[in-house]
């Protein structure tokens, strides 16, 4: 997979308008990964969606546009959102998330934030995933059925609206013909981890976890949403937070943590097996599970070949190499070190990541390679 990757990428580099010199010139300026891993996309892969779905996503800090700091007032300051918006956003990185690349390759807004009151655009969907969200327990906020609770809510609001003449709001065609993005799951597995679960007890866990997620995606089913688009989660053991806490456990050869990969893969085989059975069960619903896992470990196991440095290092963070992470001082918070902006990270503050990986992951999942069906986010334009 790792050696087919780099062909693919050799190959991209010649279909592009830019020459490889160009590019690798490129590659040293951080502020130009996260353009050039576009424009290396050949041109079939870039968007002409005309008419965007309505897009609703739900999941956790991996894609939560600043739904924590509206919802609960929590302070998300710079660094977070240095390298595109100039501010923070809420969203726990320098940048754009992967929701944000997947929402602007097909001409749409980027989502706003459900819980956020003041200044919010919902005619393009919403986004209902909040920092530390898990699927387990339930009824907690924000708790996946949490959020699928909210989308009811929003729906039958949204209904009244329409039916009373107001202009602007979402027709129920809209939320039938919409995309519903999961990103969830991550925290079920990495928080059992933190607290003491052993590695036979996290895997017990999985069933009840991928319980949640087809209860959810029932219910939106429900709802009348007939379109998914399912991210798994990516390899918890290469996470710089978890190798800089985690003590005497076994390193694979890139460095990372193999039984929280373990564990990451088995969850992942999992829920690849449930949207395939969603598939079966629902023959009028699409649903498209997508390996971000596989992703996000080539990139870090040839972070080189990509232009990027130190990929089990946090950019911003404390406590300097071989992780920079110390849960007592986070990114953001007094005594924090950020590394300088011109440098080529992959981990921004030791979970998430940085914008330019970001959008390396995002093209990767746009080029459809990594999707199952192999579907085009394009397809997804009315």
């Amino acid at each position: 997979m790792q050696l087919k990757d780099r062909r693919r990428w050799e190959q991209s580099k010649h279909r592009s308008i830019y020459s490889p010199a160009t590019v690798m010139s490129c590659l040293h300026n951080y502020c130009c990964i996260a353009v050039f891993v576009f424009l290396l996309l050949p041109h079939s892969l870039l968007s002409h969606c005309t008419r965007p779905p309505v897009i609703f996503n739900f999941g956790d800090s991996n894609s939560d546009t600043g739904g924590l700091v509206a919802g609960l007032g929590f302070a998300v300051s710079l660094p977070n959102g240095r390298a595109f918006f100039g501010k923070s956003t809420g969203r726990l990185s320098d940048g754009r998330l992967i929701i944000d690349f997947l929402c602007q390759n097909l001409s749409t807004s980027l989502l706003s934030p459900y819980l956020e009151s003041l200044g919010s655009n919902f005619s393009n969907g919403a986004n209902f995933a909040i920092v530390g969200s898990s699927t387990l327990p339930k009824n907690v906020p924000f708790a996946l059925n949490i959020q699928v609770k909210q989308f009811t809510h929003f729906k039958a609001r949204s209904t009244e609206l329409v039916n009373a003449g107001v202009n602007g709001v979402l027709g129920n065609d809209r939320f039938s013909d919409a995309l519903y993005v999961i990103d969830i799951g991550q925290n079920d597995l990495a928080d059992s981890f933190t607290k003491g679960l052993s590695y036979v007890q996290v895997i017990n866990k999985i069933p009840s976890v991928l319980a949640e997620i087809e209860d959810a995606v029932k219910e939106i089913y429900d709802q009348g949403g007939r379109k998914f688009w399912v991210h798994n989660t990516g390899p918890l053991g290469c996470l710089p937070q978890k190798l800089a806490q985690v003590q005497n456990d076994s390193l694979d050869s890139f460095g990372c943590i193999s039984s929280y990969n373990e564990v990451a893969q088995l969850f992942n085989e999992g829920l690849r097996k449930l949207c395939q059975e969603l598939r079966s069960d629902m023959k009028d619903m699409s649903v498209v599970y997508v390996d971000v896992y596989s992703i996000k470990l080539d990139i870090i196991a040839n972070s080189s070949t990509y232009g990027f440095s130190s990929p089990l290092m946090a950019c911003c963070g404390s406590g300097g190499p071989p992780y920079n992470y110390d849960k007592r001082v986070s990114c953001g918070f007094p005594g924090y070190q950020v590394c300088d902006q011109q440098s080529q990270f992959v981990s921004w503050d030791g979970v998430h990541y940085t914008e330019a990986a970001n959008a390396l992951i995002a093209s990767k999942i746009l080029s459809a390679d990594y999707s199952m069906p192999n579907v085009n986010f394009e397809f997804f334009c009315r």
